[in-house]
């Protein structure tokens, strides 16, 4: 067991859409990583035995939700060798045997931990390279790791050379090899299944090839219909209107970095009768093109074809985020973690990009990455607010992160299942860093 804590006359962010704020509160966590007490620390009794944690001048948060990550990766841009088809398949085959996978394993936490660091206490996986992110999340789930709680894929499902095949997919192209697919990953305990619906932007093949619609709707059909009878949420990558179209149709629960809306998508939306609960939600990964888009190409490294496709999924992005905002969609939070550019240290990026870019204030972007991920993923019985009864993933801050997210990069503590972590060991590309602050 653990031991119980109290975090005292400290300054709680509720992490509601209101931005609420309740100074002088004490929370009270116990052995069992539950929250026993979270309200004014004048009617608070701290039990002997609790660790004290001095709040006075500081603010706690939930821990952060990242909604859309990949942990195969650090983020720095790829060369250009590893693009080569030949060298895919090489590549797939070792990440995928006995050498490659025990190399994954040891990425994996590496990046997880990170995460976990810079104040991500859950992950939702939505593509990884064979099931390494499995056998690190069985390892925290055992107690044998202090890590966050990990909603892992497994590989994505795509079509033969479509988003993300095959370095990090399945290939299925009917609805037998869809739904197969998808047993695999349910069977190696998959608690997220990942479709890639349209083309993406760093594989793209044309001008224009991000968006374009791949998989089909009655093969998307099949997944949502398997996975939702083990109760697991689908997400699929879809970055056009059509594509968008396609996957609500199909049943998916969350549209992972988006598009425009017409009248039709936002319907589907909000009553969605092919999905788990009924309603589907926008993750938007802002993250994965600004840096493509704002950076010179003599940094990014990336090809004409690349920045013209992230350019336009980015104006798709922005558009869905307003339509999300205007039509009461659920509007998550993804970092995109392990794509180029994308570190595991900087999820509060992807906040910074959302206020800065996509209109929200910061308090919908702090609600949007605590209480609505939460419910999104269906973990808000359990997380992204602090109240008894609820987990202590916990986040505590030297300043107001809704008046300067850029606290976030420095928490001072990180709770996680009411395990405290003093002095978070956040891992940082600094070259990376520097230029992302140059915009």
């Amino acid at each position: 067991m653990k031991a119980p804590v109290a975090l005292t006359h400290v300054t709680v962010i509720a992490g509601d859409a209101a931005g609420t704020v309740h100074p002088e509160w004490t929370v009270l966590v116990g052995a069992d990583g539950i929250i026993e007490y979270a309200g004014p620390a004048a009617e608070a009794v701290v039990p002997p035995g609790y660790a004290t944690i001095a709040g006075a001048g500081k603010f706690v948060i939930p821990g952060l939700i990242n909604a859309h990550a990949h942990l195969f990766s650090n983020g720095k841009p790829l060369s250009k060798v590893y693009m080569h088809p030949k060298t895919e398949q090489v590549l797939t085959r070792f990440m995928r045997g006995p050498l490659g996978q025990a190399l994954m394993r040891g990425r994996t936490k590496r990046n997880a931990l990170n995460q976990l660091h810079s104040g991500v206490t859950t992950i939702r996986t939505v593509g990884d390279v064979a099931f390494e992110v499995m056998a690190i999340r069985e390892r925290i789930e055992r107690g044998e790791l202090v890590g966050p709680r990990i909603l892992p894929s497994g590989p994505l499902l795509a079509i033969p050379n479509g988003h993300g095949a095959p370095q990090i997919a399945h290939e299925a192209e009917t609805p037998d090899q869809a739904r197969t697919g998808t047993r695999i990953n349910l069977s190696h305990g998959a608690r997220s299944i990942k479709i890639s619906a349209t083309g993406g932007v760093t594989d793209a093949k044309g001008i224009g090839h991000a968006g374009t619609p791949e998989m089909s709707e009655e093969a998307m059909t099949a997944i949502c219909a398997e996975a939702h009878a083990a109760g697991v949420l689908v997400a699929a990558h879809a970055q056009s209107a059509e594509g968008v179209r396609r996957a609500l149709r199909a049943g998916v629960d969350t549209i992972e970095h988006g598009s425009s809306m017409d009248d039709e998508m936002i319907a589907l939306y909000r009553d969605n009768p092919r999905s788990l609960r009924g309603w589907s939600a926008m993750i938007p990964t802002l993250q994965a093109c600004l840096p493509l888009v704002k950076l010179d190409q003599s940094f990014t490294k990336v090809s004409d074809v690349v920045k013209a496709n992230a350019e336009f999924v980015l104006e798709e992005m922005l558009s869905g985020i307003r339509s999300a905002l205007e039509n009461d969609i659920a509007l998550g939070v993804g970092s995109d973690s392990s794509v180029t550019y994308v570190t595991h240290s900087n999820t509060w990026r992807e906040l910074d990009c959302l206020v800065r870019f996509g209109g929200l204030t910061a308090a919908q972007a702090l609600h949007a990455v605590t209480q609505v991920n939460a419910r999104i993923l269906g973990l808000d019985q359990q997380l992204g607010s602090i109240a008894a009864g609820k987990a202590a993933d916990l986040v505590l801050l030297e300043q107001n992160p809704l008046e300067a997210l850029r606290t976030l990069q420095h928490p001072v503590s990180v709770i996680a299942r009411g395990t405290v972590i003093e002095h978070p060991a956040i891992t940082r590309i600094e070259a990376i860093d520097d230029q992302l602050d140059s915009f």
